[in-house]
C-alpha cells in the first residue's frame, strides 16, 4: 500500500500519487498516459496530471490496481 508519507516531490498536487517504492516497470504509464509520466533522471513514474473525467479516474484506479508493488495511493 502507498504511502501518503512518502510520496514523490513530482506529483502534481491531488488524489493520485506514486510513493518512493516504484520500481519504474510502467504499468502505470502503459495503463493512463495521460496521467503518469516518467523522470527519466531518476528512474520513477509520478502523476504530473490529476485524472479529469469519468475515464480518467477508472484509468489511474486500474494503474493503482495492477501496481506490482502498490506504489500508487489515492487519498491525496
Amino acid at each position: 500500500m502507498a504511502e501518503f508519507s512518502d510520496k514523490l516531490p513530482d506529483n502534481t498536487r491531488g488524489k493520485f500519487y506514486v510513493d518512493s517504492s516504484c520500481i519504474d516497470c510502467d504499468v502505470c504509464r502503459d495503463t493512463s498516459p495521460k496521467n503518469f509520466t516518467r523522470n527519466d533522471e531518476n528512474g520513477y513514474s509520478y502523476v504530473y496530471k490529476q485524472p479529469e473525467t469519468k475515464e480518467e479516474i477508472e484509468l489511474c484506479e486500474e494503474a493503482r490496481d495492477a501496481c506490482p508493488v502498490e506504489a500508487i495511493g489515492d487519498d491525496g
